[in-house]
C-alpha cells in the first residue's frame, strides 16, 4: 500500500484538493434542499386540486340537490344563501308581474289606437284619392248626369268603350238611368256591370249608378214588365212601418241584384196642401210624424240591400202650388210653419242615416225673401238643412234641367249658384259641359275657393268608398 507523503505535497495542490471536497459537499447539501422543496411543492400542489375537487363536487351536490328541491317543491331552498336567492327570485317576479300589467296596458292602449287607426283608414283613403286629383276632376265628380249627357247619345242602353273614352275625359260622380235607357234584366246588368268596370278602371272608386224606383207610378224597373219584379205601390197605401221596411226591401233587393247602388227614395214630402199634384200618392200621407216613421223604415229596407237612399224633396214639395218641372213652385209659409210640418221628417235624416236629400226647386219667399229657388239658396241649404237640421250626408239637386231652373238661369249660373249655396251633386244640367266649366272657371277666378269643392267631393268620396 502506498502511503502518502502529505508533507511532500505542496501546498498548492492541498489547498484545491480541500476545495473540490467543498464543492462536492456543497452540491450535494444544494441538491437534498431542492428536492425536498419540490417534493413539499408537490404535496401542496395535490392538496390544493384535492380541495378544488372537493369543492367541486360540493357544488356540484348543492346545485343539484337544489335543482332537484326547486324542481320538486317550486321552492328554493332555506339557508340564507337560498333566502337571498329566493328574494331575488321574489323581486324578479314581482317587477314581472308589473312588466306584465304594463305591457297589458299597452297593449290594451295599442288596441285603441289600432281601433283609432282602422276608424282613420277610410279618412285617410280619402284624403290620398283627393289629394291626386285635378281642380277638373274634382268638379266633374260633383255631376250625376244621364248617359246621353255624357256621351253624346240618342236613347243609351249600353255601355260600351267610348263610354269609357269619355268617363276618362269627364269623369263625373254618377250616372242616372231612365225607363227608356232599361230594356230588360240581361241588358240593363250588363250595361252597369260594364260602367261600374270602366269607372273603377278610369276612376279608382264606384260611380253612383242611380234611378227613380220609388214604387207606384214612379218605378223605372217595376212597371217595365220585361224586369218581372212585383210593384209595391204607391207609399200612399202603405198602412205601417213594417209595410215600408218591406217596400223598401223588395225594391232594393232587385235594384241591387241588377247593379244600381243609389235610389232617389223614398218620397219624405208631408202631402199637406189639397191642391198638390205633383207628389200626391206619392207622399206617406199628410202626419209629419207618419211621413217620417215610414220613410226611415223604407230606407232602412234599402240599407238591408246595400242601396242608398234619398229623402226627397227638400224643404216639403207637399205644400206647394205649382210643378216645378214647368216652372216656379211656391209655398208661403214660414221657417216656423215648416218646422211643424214639412221640415220634420228632413230633420230626422241624420238619424235615420239617409244617404242623401234632394232639394227641390220651390221657392219659399217668407223664408229666403224672394223667388230664389232652394236648390240655389245658401239660407236654405247651408243654414237650415246644414246647420238647424244638421245634416251631414250628401246634398243633391233635383234635376237641374227642370223649367223652374233651366227657364230662369243659364246652366253654368245655376250650377255655380248651387255649389255657393252648398250643395255637393249636380243633377242633370240642361247643358253639362257648360255647367261644369262654369264651375272650374269659377273656382278660378275666386268666385268659388277650392276647399269649397275639396268639402264636398271628399263627403262624395267617402260615400263611394263606403259602397264597396
Amino acid at each position: 500500500m502506498m502511503k502518502i507523503n502529505f508533507t511532500k505535497i505542496s501546498k498548492k495542490a492541498y489547498v484545491l484538493m480541500i476545495t473540490a471536497i467543498l464543492f462536492i459537499v456543497v452540491g450535494v447539501i444544494l441538491a437534498v434542499i431542492l428536492n425536498g422543496q419540490h417534493g413539499s411543492s408537490q404535496k401542496e400542489n395535490d392538496k390544493i386540486n384535492h380541495s378544488t375537487t372537493a369543492l367541486h363536487e360540493i357544488d356540484t351536490k348543492t346545485q343539484n340537490q337544489t335543482n332537484k328541491e326547486t324542481n320538486t317543491n317550486g321552492e328554493t331552498d332555506t339557508d340564507s344563501e337560498t333566502e337571498t336567492m329566493t328574494d331575488d327570485n321574489t323581486n324578479a317576479d314581482d317587477e314581472t308581474n308589473t312588466n306584465k300589467e304594463t305591457d297589458a296596458q299597452e297593449t290594451t292602449a295599442n288596441q285603441g289606437e289600432t281601433v283609432t287607426a282602422q276608424e282613420d283608414t277610410l279618412e285617410v283613403k280619402v284624403e290620398k284619392i283627393l289629394n291626386k286629383m285635378t281642380l277638373e276632376e274634382k268638379v266633374y265628380q260633383m255631376f250625376i248626369i244621364t248617359p246621353e249627357a255624357l256621351t253624346n247619345g240618342n236613347n243609351v242602353t249600353t255601355c260600351s268603350s267610348f263610354f269609357r273614352e269619355q268617363l276618362e275625359q269627364y269623369p263625373v260622380g254618377g250616372i242616372i238611368y231612365f225607363a227608356k235607357n232599361l230594356v230588360n234584366r240581361e241588358q240593363t246588368a250588363q250595361m252597369l256591370q260594364n260602367a261600374r268596370q270602366y269607372a273603377y278602371e278610369v276612376e279608382g272608386m264606384p260611380l253612383f249608378l242611380c234611378v227613380d224606383e220609388e214604387g207606384g207610378r214612379v218605378a223605372r224597373i217595376a212597371n217595365n214588365p220585361n224586369f218581372g219584379v212585383p210593384n209595391v205601390g204607391a207609399m200612399q197605401y202603405i198602412g205601417s212601418a213594417a209595410k215600408a221596411y218591406e217596400a223598401g226591401q223588395t225594391i232594393g233587393a232587385y235594384l241591387s241584384e241588377l247593379g244600381f247602388n243609389v235610389d232617389f227614395a223614398p218620397d219624405a214630402d208631408v202631402l199637406t196642401n189639397d191642391n198638390n199634384t205633383v207628389i200626391g200618392d206619392r207622399s206617406f200621407g199628410t202626419d209629419a210624424n207618419i211621413v217620417t216613421e215610414y220613410a226611415a223604415a223604407y230606407s232602412n229596407g234599402l240599407h238591408s240591400q246595400n242601396m242608398c237612399s234619398t229623402f226627397k224633396h227638400f224643404p216639403g214639395h207637399g205644400s206647394t202650388e205649382g210643378d216645378t218641372h214647368e216652372g216656379f213652385a211656391y209655398t208661403n209659409k214660414t221657417y216656423e210653419e215648416l218646422m211643424e210640418s214639412e221640415l220634420v221628417p228632413f230633420a230626422h235624416a241624420q238619424g235615420s242615416g239617409v244617404d242623401f236629400v234632394m232639394v227641390a226647386h220651390i221657392s219659399v219667399p217668407n223664408i229666403v225673401g224672394g223667388n230664389t229657388p232652394c236648390t240655389l239658396s245658401y239660407k236654405m241649404i247651408s243654414e237650415i238643412l246644414r246647420r238647424d237640421l244638421n245634416y251631414n250626408g250628401l246634398v243633391i239637386t233635383d234635376a237641374m234641367n227642370m223649367g223652374a231652373i233651366f227657364n230662369n238661369y243659364s246652366s253654368d249660373t245655376a250650377s255655380v249658384l248651387a255649389v255657393l249655396a252648398g250643395v255637393d251633386l249636380i243633377l242633370m244640367p240642361g247643358d253639362f259641359f257648360g255647367a261644369a266649366q262654369g264651375v272650374i272657371n269659377a273656382v278660378y277666378n275666386g268666385q268659388i275657393s277650392e276647399s269649397r269643392i275639396d268639402t264636398s267631393v271628399r263627403r262624395i268620396i267617402t260615400k263611394k268608398l263606403q259602397m264597396e
